[in-house]
Protein backbone atom coordinates (compact mmCIF):
# COMPACT_ATOMS: atom_id res chain seq x y z
CA UNK A 1 0.00 0.00 0.00
CA UNK A 2 1.48 3.54 -0.80
CA UNK A 3 2.45 5.72 2.11
CA UNK A 4 1.10 8.53 -0.11
CA UNK A 5 -2.46 6.97 0.04
CA UNK A 6 -2.19 6.13 3.74
CA UNK A 7 -1.22 9.76 4.57
CA UNK A 8 -4.73 10.93 2.49
CA UNK A 9 -6.88 8.46 4.69
CA UNK A 10 -5.35 9.81 7.91
CA UNK A 11 -6.40 13.17 6.81
CA UNK A 12 -9.35 12.47 5.69
CA UNK A 13 -10.79 10.58 8.38
CA UNK A 14 -8.51 11.87 11.59
CA UNK A 15 -11.22 11.85 14.59
CA UNK A 16 -10.76 15.50 15.09
CA UNK A 17 -12.82 15.13 18.11
CA UNK A 18 -9.77 13.40 20.03
CA UNK A 19 -6.46 15.62 20.75
CA UNK A 20 -3.83 16.07 23.77
CA UNK A 21 -2.76 13.39 26.12
CA UNK A 22 -5.81 13.45 28.08
CA UNK A 23 -8.25 10.39 26.68
CA UNK A 24 -10.59 9.04 28.90
CA UNK A 25 -14.34 7.42 28.36
CA UNK A 26 -15.91 10.31 28.94
CA UNK A 27 -14.22 11.31 25.62
CA UNK A 28 -14.88 8.19 23.53
CA UNK A 29 -18.46 7.15 24.85
CA UNK A 30 -20.24 9.55 22.17
CA UNK A 31 -17.83 8.04 19.26
CA UNK A 32 -19.22 4.99 20.59
CA UNK A 33 -22.71 5.87 20.36
CA UNK A 34 -21.94 6.69 16.90
CA UNK A 35 -20.47 3.33 16.25
CA UNK A 36 -22.82 1.19 17.13
CA UNK A 37 -24.71 1.88 13.77
CA UNK A 38 -22.50 -0.48 11.98
CA UNK A 39 -20.30 -2.01 14.49
CA UNK A 40 -21.18 -4.16 17.54
CA UNK A 41 -20.52 -2.19 20.68
CA UNK A 42 -20.46 -3.71 24.28
CA UNK A 43 -19.79 -3.20 27.86
CA UNK A 44 -17.33 -6.15 28.91
CA UNK A 45 -17.03 -5.25 32.24
CA UNK A 46 -16.43 -3.11 34.72
CA UNK A 47 -13.23 -1.26 36.38
CA UNK A 48 -12.25 -0.75 39.84
CA UNK A 49 -14.15 2.14 40.54
CA UNK A 50 -17.50 0.53 38.74
CA UNK A 51 -16.85 2.65 34.85
CA UNK A 52 -17.48 0.72 31.77
CA UNK A 53 -14.93 -1.24 29.56
CA UNK A 54 -15.93 -0.76 26.52
CA UNK A 55 -15.27 -3.55 23.51
CA UNK A 56 -16.05 -3.35 19.88
CA UNK A 57 -16.33 -5.63 16.93
CA UNK A 58 -16.58 -4.74 13.21
CA UNK A 59 -15.35 -6.83 9.79
CA UNK A 60 -16.33 -10.99 9.84
CA UNK A 61 -13.76 -11.93 7.98
CA UNK A 62 -11.95 -15.41 9.34
CA UNK A 63 -8.75 -14.22 10.55
CA UNK A 64 -9.21 -12.18 13.68
CA UNK A 65 -7.36 -9.43 15.42
CA UNK A 66 -7.59 -8.51 18.73
CA UNK A 67 -6.37 -4.65 19.87
CA UNK A 68 -6.09 -2.86 23.06
CA UNK A 69 -5.38 0.82 24.38
CA UNK A 70 -4.49 2.57 27.34
CA UNK A 71 -3.80 -0.66 29.62
CA UNK A 72 -1.51 1.97 31.19
CA UNK A 73 -4.15 4.92 31.18
CA UNK A 74 -1.49 7.55 30.68
CA UNK A 75 -0.76 6.08 26.96
CA UNK A 76 -3.30 7.26 24.39
CA UNK A 77 -1.96 7.66 21.41
CA UNK A 78 -2.63 4.87 20.39
CA UNK A 79 -6.48 5.04 21.25
CA UNK A 80 -6.69 8.07 18.85
CA UNK A 81 -5.34 6.33 16.06
CA UNK A 82 -7.70 3.34 16.91
CA UNK A 83 -10.64 5.91 15.83
CA UNK A 84 -8.92 7.45 13.10
CA UNK A 85 -8.77 3.64 12.23
CA UNK A 86 -12.30 2.68 12.91
CA UNK A 87 -13.26 5.89 10.78
CA UNK A 88 -11.51 4.57 7.70
CA UNK A 89 -12.46 1.02 7.85
CA UNK A 90 -16.01 2.14 8.34
CA UNK A 91 -16.34 4.90 5.38
CA UNK A 92 -18.19 2.58 2.41
CA UNK A 93 -16.19 5.07 0.09
CA UNK A 94 -13.09 3.84 0.69
CA UNK A 95 -11.47 1.01 -1.02
CA UNK A 96 -11.16 -0.69 2.39
CA UNK A 97 -13.68 -3.63 2.94
CA UNK A 98 -10.84 -6.31 1.61
CA UNK A 99 -9.61 -5.59 4.90
CA UNK A 100 -12.94 -6.49 7.06
CA UNK A 101 -13.93 -9.05 4.14
CA UNK A 102 -10.65 -10.53 5.39
CA UNK A 103 -10.57 -9.78 9.11
CA UNK A 104 -12.75 -9.25 12.24
CA UNK A 105 -11.33 -6.93 14.74
CA UNK A 106 -12.22 -6.80 18.23
CA UNK A 107 -11.59 -3.63 19.59
CA UNK A 108 -10.81 -2.41 23.30
CA UNK A 109 -10.10 1.49 23.38
CA UNK A 110 -9.68 1.70 26.87
CA UNK A 111 -8.43 -1.38 29.42
CA UNK A 112 -8.16 1.23 32.09
CA UNK A 113 -10.90 3.41 32.52
CA UNK A 114 -9.66 4.43 35.77
CA UNK A 115 -6.41 5.25 35.48
CA UNK A 116 -7.43 7.15 32.11
CA UNK A 117 -9.09 9.25 34.63
CA UNK A 118 -6.53 9.40 37.12
CA UNK A 119 -4.03 10.11 34.14
CA UNK A 120 -1.59 7.20 35.94
CA UNK A 121 0.03 4.54 33.77
CA UNK A 122 -1.85 2.23 37.23
CA UNK A 123 -5.19 1.19 37.43
CA UNK A 124 -6.88 2.32 40.83
CA UNK A 125 -5.94 -0.45 43.29
CA UNK A 126 -2.31 0.85 42.26
CA UNK A 127 -1.54 -2.11 40.15
CA UNK A 128 0.81 -2.18 36.91
CA UNK A 129 -2.29 -4.65 34.78
CA UNK A 130 0.62 -5.56 32.25
CA UNK A 131 2.13 -7.15 35.08
CA UNK A 132 -0.98 -9.08 36.20
CA UNK A 133 -1.31 -11.08 33.07
CA UNK A 134 -0.46 -13.82 35.33
CA UNK A 135 -2.44 -13.29 38.85
CA UNK A 136 -5.06 -11.97 36.92
CA UNK A 137 -6.04 -9.98 40.95
CA UNK A 138 -7.16 -7.15 38.87
CA UNK A 139 -11.34 -6.87 37.39
CA UNK A 140 -9.43 -5.12 34.08
CA UNK A 141 -7.09 -8.29 33.40
CA UNK A 142 -9.68 -10.96 34.14
CA UNK A 143 -11.94 -8.75 30.90
CA UNK A 144 -9.12 -8.70 29.03
CA UNK A 145 -8.11 -12.41 29.45
CA UNK A 146 -12.17 -13.33 28.95
CA UNK A 147 -12.02 -11.70 25.65
CA UNK A 148 -8.59 -13.30 24.42
CA UNK A 149 -10.23 -16.54 25.52
CA UNK A 150 -13.77 -16.06 23.65
CA UNK A 151 -12.37 -13.79 20.59
CA UNK A 152 -9.77 -16.59 20.25
CA UNK A 153 -7.33 -14.06 17.86
CA UNK A 154 -4.65 -15.48 15.40
CA UNK A 155 -2.98 -11.80 16.09
CA UNK A 156 -2.67 -9.54 19.19
CA UNK A 157 -1.92 -5.82 18.64
CA UNK A 158 -0.66 -4.65 22.72
CA UNK A 159 -0.86 -0.95 22.28
CA UNK A 160 1.18 1.34 24.50
CA UNK A 161 3.37 4.51 24.77
CA UNK A 162 6.65 5.19 25.72
CA UNK A 163 8.34 8.01 26.96
CA UNK A 164 10.55 10.86 25.62
CA UNK A 165 14.12 8.95 26.61
CA UNK A 166 13.92 6.25 24.14
CA UNK A 167 16.72 6.67 21.04
CA UNK A 168 16.98 4.07 18.05
CA UNK A 169 20.03 2.33 19.29
CA UNK A 170 22.87 4.23 21.11
CA UNK A 171 22.30 6.86 18.74
CA UNK A 172 21.11 10.38 18.59
CA UNK A 173 18.00 9.14 16.67
CA UNK A 174 14.67 9.10 18.26
CA UNK A 175 12.89 5.96 18.56
CA UNK A 176 9.41 7.81 17.50
CA UNK A 177 8.02 4.30 17.01
CA UNK A 178 9.14 1.39 18.87
CA UNK A 179 7.85 -2.21 18.49
CA UNK A 180 8.49 -6.03 20.02
CA UNK A 181 7.73 -9.47 19.12
CA UNK A 182 7.54 -10.54 22.93
CA UNK A 183 9.69 -13.89 23.74
CA UNK A 184 7.77 -16.73 24.85
CA UNK A 185 10.14 -18.66 27.13
CA UNK A 186 13.35 -17.79 29.25
CA UNK A 187 15.63 -18.30 26.10
CA UNK A 188 13.35 -16.20 23.93
CA UNK A 189 13.60 -18.84 21.31
CA UNK A 190 12.43 -17.68 18.07
CA UNK A 191 9.55 -19.99 17.49
CA UNK A 192 6.85 -20.24 14.44
CA UNK A 193 4.53 -17.33 16.18
CA UNK A 194 7.28 -15.14 16.82
CA UNK A 195 8.46 -14.69 13.46
CA UNK A 196 4.80 -14.14 12.36
CA UNK A 197 4.94 -10.98 14.46
CA UNK A 198 8.39 -10.41 13.17
CA UNK A 199 7.41 -10.68 9.72
CA UNK A 200 4.42 -8.11 10.37
CA UNK A 201 6.92 -5.45 12.51
CA UNK A 202 8.85 -5.96 9.40
CA UNK A 203 6.49 -5.09 6.80
CA UNK A 204 5.79 -1.76 9.21
CA UNK A 205 9.01 -0.60 9.99
CA UNK A 206 9.80 -0.69 5.77
CA UNK A 207 6.34 0.93 5.94
CA UNK A 208 7.78 3.93 8.64
CA UNK A 209 11.25 3.69 6.94
CA UNK A 210 9.73 5.75 3.90
CA UNK A 211 8.81 9.09 7.03
CA UNK A 212 10.58 8.53 10.02
CA UNK A 213 14.00 7.17 8.73
CA UNK A 214 16.18 4.86 11.15
CA UNK A 215 13.36 6.25 14.17
CA UNK A 216 11.96 2.87 14.44
CA UNK A 217 13.41 0.68 17.42
CA UNK A 218 12.65 -2.48 19.38
CA UNK A 219 12.29 -3.25 22.75
CA UNK A 220 14.43 -5.71 24.80
CA UNK A 221 12.90 -8.85 24.39
CA UNK A 222 13.67 -10.14 28.10
CA UNK A 223 10.61 -12.72 29.19
CA UNK A 224 8.36 -12.13 31.72
CA UNK A 225 5.53 -14.35 31.85
CA UNK A 226 3.58 -11.72 34.15
CA UNK A 227 3.91 -9.03 31.08
CA UNK A 228 0.54 -9.86 28.93
CA UNK A 229 2.43 -9.79 25.76
CA UNK A 230 4.86 -12.63 26.92
CA UNK A 231 1.27 -14.70 28.06
CA UNK A 232 -0.43 -13.93 25.16
CA UNK A 233 2.67 -15.12 22.76
CA UNK A 234 3.20 -18.24 25.34
CA UNK A 235 -0.34 -19.59 24.44
CA UNK A 236 0.77 -19.64 21.06
CA UNK A 237 -1.04 -16.62 19.60
CA UNK A 238 1.48 -13.62 17.32
CA UNK A 239 1.46 -10.76 19.91
CA UNK A 240 2.70 -7.72 18.67
CA UNK A 241 3.56 -4.66 21.67
CA UNK A 242 2.93 -0.93 19.94
CA UNK A 243 4.72 1.68 21.51
CA UNK A 244 3.90 5.52 20.53
CA UNK A 245 6.94 7.89 21.29
CA UNK A 246 7.96 11.47 20.61
CA UNK A 247 8.82 12.80 16.95
CA UNK A 248 10.02 16.36 17.23
CA UNK A 249 8.08 19.28 19.27
CA UNK A 250 5.31 16.51 19.99
CA UNK A 251 4.22 16.81 22.82
CA UNK A 252 0.86 16.16 21.84
CA UNK A 253 1.55 12.86 20.29
CA UNK A 254 -0.74 14.42 17.20
CA UNK A 255 2.39 13.23 14.75
CA UNK A 256 3.05 10.15 16.34
CA UNK A 257 -0.70 9.29 16.02
CA UNK A 258 -0.82 9.27 12.25
CA UNK A 259 2.71 7.38 12.25
CA UNK A 260 0.80 4.67 14.79
CA UNK A 261 -2.58 4.85 12.12
CA UNK A 262 0.00 3.96 8.98
CA UNK A 263 1.13 0.95 11.30
CA UNK A 264 -1.99 -0.44 11.91
CA UNK A 265 -3.36 -0.15 8.39
CA UNK A 266 0.10 -1.51 6.47
CA UNK A 267 -0.57 -4.20 9.11
CA UNK A 268 -4.14 -4.89 8.33
CA UNK A 269 -3.45 -4.62 4.55
CA UNK A 270 -0.94 -7.01 5.16
CA UNK A 271 -2.81 -9.49 6.96
CA UNK A 272 -5.93 -9.40 5.10
CA UNK A 273 -3.58 -10.24 1.80
CA UNK A 274 -1.20 -12.50 2.83
CA UNK A 275 -0.90 -16.59 4.33
CA UNK A 276 1.67 -15.13 6.67
CA UNK A 277 4.37 -17.87 7.39
CA UNK A 278 6.88 -16.05 9.25
CA UNK A 279 9.41 -16.95 6.60
CA UNK A 280 10.28 -12.91 6.04
CA UNK A 281 10.83 -12.72 9.78
CA UNK A 282 14.43 -11.85 9.21
CA UNK A 283 14.00 -7.74 8.42
CA UNK A 284 13.55 -7.05 12.35
CA UNK A 285 16.80 -8.59 13.55
CA UNK A 286 17.98 -5.43 11.67
CA UNK A 287 16.04 -2.69 13.48
CA UNK A 288 18.21 -1.70 16.40
CA UNK A 289 17.07 -2.24 20.27
CA UNK A 290 16.19 0.78 22.12
CA UNK A 291 18.36 2.82 24.36
CA UNK A 292 17.53 5.95 26.67
CA UNK A 293 19.62 8.61 25.20
CA UNK A 294 17.58 11.26 25.34
CA UNK A 295 16.36 14.19 28.03
CA UNK A 296 13.78 16.90 26.87
CA UNK A 297 16.13 19.33 27.99
CA UNK A 298 20.02 19.73 28.34
CA UNK A 299 21.63 23.01 29.02
CA UNK A 300 25.48 22.50 27.53
CA UNK A 301 28.97 24.19 29.56
CA UNK A 302 26.78 25.72 32.80
CA UNK A 303 29.20 26.91 35.71
CA UNK A 304 28.48 25.03 39.38
CA UNK A 305 31.01 25.22 41.63
CA UNK A 306 33.99 26.32 39.01
CA UNK A 307 33.07 23.23 36.87
CA UNK A 308 31.39 22.91 33.49
CA UNK A 309 28.44 20.39 33.78
CA UNK A 310 25.72 19.78 31.58
CA UNK A 311 21.85 19.78 33.29
CA UNK A 312 19.64 17.28 32.18
CA UNK A 313 15.69 18.07 32.52
CA UNK A 314 12.70 15.93 31.80
CA UNK A 315 9.26 17.02 31.51
CA UNK A 316 7.07 15.44 34.71
CA UNK A 317 3.41 14.83 33.23
CA UNK A 318 1.04 15.87 35.32
CA UNK A 319 -3.04 16.19 35.14
CA UNK A 320 -4.06 19.81 36.03
CA UNK A 321 -7.80 20.56 36.02
CA UNK A 322 -8.19 17.93 33.08
CA UNK A 323 -5.05 19.08 31.22
CA UNK A 324 -1.75 17.00 31.05
CA UNK A 325 1.11 20.01 31.78
CA UNK A 326 4.62 19.40 31.51
CA UNK A 327 6.58 20.25 34.68
CA UNK A 328 10.52 21.01 33.91
CA UNK A 329 12.39 18.79 36.58
CA UNK A 330 16.31 18.60 36.91
CA UNK A 331 17.64 15.28 36.86
CA UNK A 332 21.34 15.27 35.78
CA UNK A 333 23.96 17.96 36.68
CA UNK A 334 26.97 15.88 35.45
CA UNK A 335 28.82 15.65 31.76
CA UNK A 336 26.29 14.45 29.42
CA UNK A 337 28.19 13.45 26.29
CA UNK A 338 26.44 10.22 25.49
CA UNK A 339 22.78 11.84 26.06
CA UNK A 340 21.29 14.19 23.81
CA UNK A 341 17.85 16.69 24.04
CA UNK A 342 15.24 17.19 22.56
CA UNK A 343 16.28 20.63 22.83
CA UNK A 344 19.74 21.84 23.97
CA UNK A 345 20.42 25.51 25.43
CA UNK A 346 24.53 26.89 25.50
CA UNK A 347 25.20 28.37 28.89
CA UNK A 348 29.10 29.60 27.71
CA UNK A 349 30.08 28.49 31.06
CA UNK A 350 27.85 30.93 32.91
CA UNK A 351 25.81 30.18 35.97
CA UNK A 352 22.01 28.49 35.74
CA UNK A 353 19.45 30.33 38.28
CA UNK A 354 16.05 29.47 39.20
CA UNK A 355 13.42 31.89 39.55
CA UNK A 356 14.26 32.45 42.95
CA UNK A 357 17.80 33.66 41.70
CA UNK A 358 19.22 30.10 43.25
CA UNK A 359 21.49 27.95 41.60
CA UNK A 360 19.84 25.15 39.49
CA UNK A 361 19.55 21.78 41.80
CA UNK A 362 18.52 18.48 40.73
CA UNK A 363 15.41 16.92 41.62
CA UNK A 364 14.00 20.75 41.49
CA UNK A 365 11.18 21.61 39.48
CA UNK A 366 11.96 24.74 37.45
CA UNK A 367 9.44 26.08 34.79
CA UNK A 368 11.95 29.01 33.38
CA UNK A 369 15.47 29.58 34.21
CA UNK A 370 17.85 32.62 34.42
CA UNK A 371 21.08 32.37 32.40
CA UNK A 372 23.20 35.37 31.61
CA UNK A 373 20.74 37.85 33.11
CA UNK A 374 18.09 36.30 30.45
CA UNK A 375 15.07 34.69 31.40
CA UNK A 376 14.34 31.52 29.15
CA UNK A 377 11.70 29.37 29.49
CA UNK A 378 12.20 25.96 29.95
CA UNK A 379 8.87 24.79 28.55
CA UNK A 380 7.99 22.66 25.37
CA UNK A 381 7.36 24.94 22.03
Amino acid sequence: MQIEYIKSLFLKHKETSLFNRYITNKDIEPLLGNLSKCAVVEIIGKSVLNDSIYGLKIGNGKKRVLMWSQMHGNESTTTKALFDLLNSLLDDDEKLKYILDACTLYIIPILNPDGAKAYTRINANQVDLNRDAQDLSQPESKVLKSVFKTFKPHFCYNLHGQRTIFSAGSTNKLATVSFLAPAQDEACTITPNRKIAMELIGVMNETLQDVIPNQIGVYDDAFNLNCVGDTFQSENVPTILFEAGHYPNDYERENTRELIYMSYISSLDYISKTDIKGDNFEAYLKIPENDKCFLDVIIRNAKIDETLVDIGIQYQEKLVDNKVEFIPKVVKTQKLEKLFGHREIDASGFEVFNSDGQLLEKDHENVFVILNNEKISLLPK
